[in-house]
């Protein structure tokens, strides 16, 4: 319960209304016991003096006892809370008008008097309690002088032991009883009316709260509601966090699911590789291993043969560890291009020479269409070259022998494009969308397909991809099949 945000807002209005309350009484208390004391004070702010006027308390240097006990007695009917002390001019004690077993202390400070006995003097000022060896109380004092020579003071305690008991009264009377209890009952109704508010506050938090935890559980039924305001209000803090998660929340499901399709393509990747090199691999360990166990017994032709069948096999290996290792490299989001000016019509009549035997040995025809004032083009050379020999590798394998290939540049508004073209086997339309993937080869599922790990057209996609073009495919079974690509022209200055 005192988990919920709801709980805890309740809890520390209530928490802060008790100590709010606390404060209010302390502060009532207190004020009240100041402004009682202020009160009386100035009401009696005269008295000290006017008794001394009134009786003359020392004569020649001696305290007159008659006319001291006169006062006692007038004040005792009076206030019998009051209680006075003549002091010497030094503070001491020289009569009072309390029992002598009470008196706790035999000198008074008589800083509190002067500050008294000052013009403009701010009251309450409280000065020492002869009853008592710690407690300060308000007074009355004046000053005794006989001709003209300060001889001590008066000084009367306007709130003697009984005062105590006054000030209680005070304090516990049925105004401050009423008012403390509409002050409690105005703490208590804003501690139900805060609750209540901070409940209707936080009704959108503890809906969205639910959505997080059904987030959370992954269940496949949650709904993903908006969190846009409703109409005709303004969106707020809450409204904003519900809508980032909300996309937040839909986000990561797309996340999920490209992470889920790639751990898909990663495991087919990875056994179509292994199966890739156990192939060529078992190949070469076998003719290997014949050499070891029958070098003897073999002839030099025989040998010869064995050495030229491991000698492809470990190539066949070579291209596709570099393969491997050149399509993680493109794929890598530091990937820098090395680009410059170079001549897309004499590249593309490298690849074809480079191929040429090949395509001869499989009884193709290899042939390029290139026009004379071909213009430049502005990229990595190396990577192009790479597209080039690429397409024009699986041109050859796919095509039967008496087929051909055309390789053929074209210029455009700004961009240079290239098609690399077979009369192949085609490729069936069901089969276009995943010619791209890695490890994906044209007729696999069906048992057919050159020897190959399938990495050559997703190398040459990502390269395209990193000169800002794309590689597009056209093909028809029985027929064959195109791919174009384009690249900007080089900038002339």
């Amino acid at each position: 319960m005192l988990r919920s945000l709801h709980a805890k807002l309740a809890l520390a209005l209530l928490g802060l209304l008790g100590l709010v309350g606390l404060a209010y009484v302390i502060l009532t208390v207190t004020t009240t016991r100041f402004h009682i004391q202020e009160v009386t004070q100035s009401l009696n702010r005269s008295l000290a003096a006017d008794l001394a006027r009134s009786q003359p308390l020392i004569k020649s240097g001696t305290v007159d006892k008659a006319a001291l006990k006169r006062v006692f007695d007038m004040l005792m009917v009076v206030n019998p809370a009051i209680e006075v002390y003549l002091l010497g001019a030094d503070g001491k004690l020289i009569a009072y008008s309390a029992p002598p077993e009470k008196i706790k202390r035999g000198r008074v400070a008589l800083g509190p008097v002067r500050d008294f006995l000052a013009p403009g003097a701010k009251l309450p000022i409280r000065g020492d309690d002869p009853r008592s060896g710690s407690e300060r109380k308000i007074f009355s004092a004046a000053p005794i002088t006989e001709g003209g020579r300060l001889q001590g003071y008066l000084y009367v305690v306007l709130g003697g032991e009984s005062y105590q008991s006054v000030a209680g009264m005070l304090e516990t009377s049925w105004i401050m009883r009423l008012g403390g209890g509409v002050a409690a009952a105005s703490l208590a109704l804003i501690a139900v009316l805060g609750v209540l508010l901070f409940a209707w506050l936080t009704r959108r938090l503890r809906r969205l709260t639910a959505r997080m935890e059904s987030f959370r559980s992954n269940d496949p039924a949650r709904p993903l509601t908006s969190g846009a305001a409703a109409p005709g209000r303004a969106a707020d803090e809450i409204d904003t966090l519900a809508l980032t998660f909300d996309a937040m929340a839909r986000r990561i499901d797309e996340q999920v699911a490209a992470l889920e399709e790639a751990n898909t393509l990663r495991q087919e990747l990875i056994a179509n590789i292994s199966h890739d090199l156990r192939t060529p691999l078992a190949s070469l360990q076998g003719a290997i291993e014949t050499l070891q166990m029958k070098d003897a017994s073999l002839g030099a032709e025989e040998k010869r043969r064995y050495l030229a069948l491991a000698h492809k096999h470990s190539q066949r290996l070579g291209r596709l560890i570099t393969d491997l290792f050149d399509l993680t490299t493109l794929e890598s989001e530091d990937r820098q291009l090395h680009t410059e000016p170079f001549s897309l019509a004499e590249l593309v009549q490298d690849v074809a020479q480079r191929f040429r035997a090949m395509a001869d040995e499989k009884g193709l025809s290899l042939e390029i269409d290139i026009p004379l004032n071909s213009s430049p083009v502005e990229g990595d050379i190396g990577l192009i070259e790479r597209v080039l020999a690429n397409l024009t590798e699986n041109a050859i394998k796919y095509t039967p022998a008496g087929g051909r290939i055309d390789l053929g540049v074209h210029g455009g508004a700004g961009r240079i494009s290239v098609r690399v073209r077979d009369t192949g086997i085609g490729i069936p339309a069901d089969e276009l969308p995943r010619v791209f993937e890695r490890s994906y080869r044209v007729g696999k599922e069906r048992g057919g397909g050159p020897d190959g790990a399938g990495l050559g057209l997703a190398i040459a996609k990502r390269i395209v991809e990193l000169h800002g073009g794309e590689l597009l495919v056209e093909s028809e079974p029985g027929t064959g099949t195109a791919f174009t690509f384009d690249l900007p022209a080089a900038r002339t200055t």
